[in-house]
């Protein structure tokens, strides 16, 4: 999967930005990742993000999607997941 230099390896779970150094993720990461990468320029609520990463939803009234969303802006840019005030989420496809 591929969006605007940013490479997700889906069999081993890392991410590639722009030739550079292969980045693993935690599978957490990846899946919020491959979520993000599959849903470009869309806004995404926070609710939508736990239903996708957990089929129970037991995670909903935490902080853990801002905790990945954390470590994910540091592996890959931050300015690549922008914060909608209110809405959600958006993954930035193109720079």
């Amino acid at each position: 999967l591929e969006v605007e230099g940013l490479v997700l390896n889906e069999k081993t779970q890392s991410v590639t930005l722009n030739g550079a150094e292969e980045v693993t993720l935690t599978g957490t990461e990846y899946r919020l990742l491959r979520y993000f990468m599959h849903n470009p320029s869309r806004v995404l609520s926070k609710l939508q993000l736990v239903e996708h990463l957990y089929d129970d939803g037991a995670e909903n009234d935490s902080n853990v999607i801002e905790a990945y969303i954390k470590m994910l802006r540091k592996k890959i840019g931050k300015e690549r997941i922008q914060t909608k005030r209110g809405q959600g989420y958006v993954f930035v496809a193109n720079l």
